[in-house]
Order: C-alpha cells, then structure tokens, then sequence
C-alpha cells in the first residue's frame, strides 16, 4: 500500500509501469498492479526491458508512455528497469532523444514524478542521480547524471528481492560493494578539480558518503555470501537491501571511478553485467589506487569482517584488496576478463574509450595519465 500513497501524495491517477518479463512470471507485477488498483491509479505496463538496455529499446518504452502520457513513471525491477524509467520520465518531461543527455548536469529542470522500486540488491538506482543505458552504434555503456533523476519516492521491501537467483544476487551485491568502494576511496572533496564552466553531480570524498560507505561495505561483507547461498535468508536479504540502498547514496554524491569507466566499454562489447564487470576489475583497480589510497583501503578489512590485527598500513591495504578478490571469488564472479569473452585485441580499444570518460577520471584517487595506463590493468585483468 506504500505505492497507493505515494501515487496519492504525487496527485498521480495513471502510472507507466517499467519492468521484465522475468517479474510478470514471478508474480511481482501483479503485487504492484494489484496496490494501485487499491488506490485507485490507471496503469499502463512496458514489460519488455533487458540488462543493459540498448537505446533503441529504450525509445520503445518511451514511445509506448508517450502513448499514455502518464501522471507518474514507475520503475520496477533492478538497475536497469529503474533506470529506463528515469529516462522515460525525463524525455516526456523535455523531448529528445536519451542520446541527447548523456554526461553530467544536461537535463535542464525536474522530469515526470519517479517512483523506484527495486527488486535487486545492487544498483542503488532508488535513490541515484544516474541513468545507465548502451549507446549501441558506439558499443559502450553511458550514462545521464542529474540531481533531476533522482526519484520522488523509492518503496525498498527486501521480501521483494527473495526471488533472486543466486547469480543475480552476486551480481548485485559486487555491484553494491564497487559502489560503496569506489565512494570510499574517491579523491578528497578539497582536492577534487572540476574544470571552468563545467558542473557535475559527483563531489568526491566527504564525511557523509564516507558513513554511508562504511555501513555499506560493513552490511555486505556480513551478508552477501549468505543471500547467495541461501536466498530465503531474511535477515541477509534485508541487510542487502540496505546496504545497496546506502550504496547508491554514498556513490551518487562522492562519485564512482575507474572501475566504472573500465566496465562501460566491456559491458558494451561483451553484454556481461553490469555488477560481474564491476566485480570482476574491482580488485585489479584497488591495486592501481593503493600507492594514492592506502590509508583508505588500510581500513577495508576491519569493514570486511576481518579479525586479523594488521598494524602496517601497507599491509593492511594489500589485504583489503586480497579479501575483496576472495569474496568475489566465493560467490562465483569471474576472474578473468577472458572468462566473459573478452580477446586480448579488444585490450586497447577499450583502454582509449576508458580513459576518455574524464567525468569518471577525475573522481579517482590515482588518476590515470594515459591510456596505456589503463591498459596495463586490462591486461593484469586479462
């Protein structure tokens, strides 16, 4: 009944429901719909999204809602339902096309009223100011950043994510940990550089993404391995729910990086996940940032769950980065690069597109130089 409300509270008589196929089978929405018909809301469902949307899937859904011209736009699902939603919502609001809007600040006011309901533990897309979707003619993930896309309301019910499978659980949850990291580590608010006329949603390191990463990082290293292998675990399920939604706070305000960057291109060539490809190159991007983050990621295995004493820094930073690829390992993300069908000529493409995404650069703690830098973690990843 929480959606009835927030229908109510919005003054919403016709909603534009975003979701899969995956969610009508599983029954989840049909629980949705069955709320609004409680409140009195018209609906109109697009069922048909897919990870990682392609933009021309994207202008379906958005031509389908154009159709009905609806009063609130609804995602429900993981990231990437959630975050076509947001796309719909901001072109009925402005026109255009998705493609017009990628990068930082470029959506000019707010858009049509946003309700997200996550059924993942993962993407944090709830409450981010981040709509991720795949520019196919280029073979690459981008991304529209804007205070604007942050949803009115996000309804977070753990019970909603106890259908997951075990592999999308991982996923999800690696991807809320790559959050909650990258937040973490991010260059210091006093030392971020944001080049003349330019604006940007992200703000790089500060005390208050600082607690929400901590207890992020906290919640899943106690609890990702158990909704893994048992997905009936309420109590990790709601812990999971937590922390992506804590995730998605801390990193759309500090920032995400490197990791985010180096995944963009893979996930466009290789249609892996967006939280495999994340988890996958997490511990080879820790590994370039320790010489800049030591100190940071010297606190990562008291967060982890580690009881171990580890009084020199550099030490202490080596194992957060040995706990991460353990726990990446143990619920079953790949290793390698070459595991997702990546091929080693592909290395160098992706390592240029990478390095062009400076929005994401300059969140970094250790800012790559060039290219070659970044192919020399590719290839460590390889």
């Amino acid at each position: 009944m929480h959606l009835a409300e927030a229908c109510e509270r919005l003054a919403a008589k016709h909603a534009f429901i975003v979701t899969d196929g995956v969610l009508v089978t599983a029954g989840v929405l049909a629980q949705t719909t069955a709320s609004l018909t409680c409140g009195n809301v018209r609906y109109t469902t697009f069922e048909r999204v897919t990870p990682e949307p392609p933009v021309e899937l994207v202008r379906e859904c958005i031509a389908a809602a154009r159709d009905c011209n609806p009063d609130v736009v609804i995602g429900l699902g993981g990231g990437s339902n959630m975050d076509t939603a947001k796309l719909v919502a901001m072109i009925l609001a402005h026109g255009g096309d998705p493609l017009d809007y990628t990068g930082d600040c470029r959506v000019p006011g707010p858009v049509r009223p946003l309700i997200a309901i996550p059924t993942t533990a993962g993407t944090g897309s709830e409450v981010s100011a981040a709509a991720v979707f795949t520019d196919t003619a280029n073979h690459i993930k981008v991304s529209c950043l804007s205070p604007f896309l942050r949803p009115s309301f996000a309804i977070v019910d753990p019970l909603l994510t106890v259908s997951c499978p075990p592999k999308v659980t991982a996923d999800s949850g690696i991807d809320a940990l790559t959050h909650a990291i990258e937040a973490f580590c991010a260059v210091d608010n006093n030392e971020f550089r944001l080049p003349s006329g330019e604006r940007t949603v992200y703000q790089g390191k500060n005390p208050l993404a600082d607690a929400m990463s901590r207890e992020a990082i906290t919640l899943i290293g106690k609890y990702l391995r158990r909704a893994v292998q048992n997905g009936n675990d309420l109590e990790a399920r709601d812990g999971m729910a937590l922390a992506a939604t804590l995730g998605g706070l801390a990193f759309s305000n500090a920032g995400v990086a490197l990791v985010h960057a180096m995944e963009y291109p893979v996930g466009g060539a290789v249609h892996v996940s967006h939280g495999a490809g994340n988890g996958l190159l997490l511990p080879y991007v820790m590994a370039f940032n320790k010489p800049a983050a030591r100190a940071t990621l010297a606190q990562l295995p008291a967060l982890l769950g580690s009881t171990s004493r580890i009084d020199d820094e550099d030490a202490a930073a080596t194992e957060a980065i040995h706990l991460v690829a353990k726990l990446r390992a143990d619920i079953g993300i790949p290793t390698r690069l070459r595991d997702l069908g990546v091929t080693e000529d592909m290395l160098p493409g992706f390592a240029a597109q990478a390095f062009a995404i400076k929005r994401l650069m300059r969140v970094n703690p250790r800012i790559p130089q060039s290219a070659e830098e970044i192919l020399g973690i590719y290839q460590a990843a390889f």
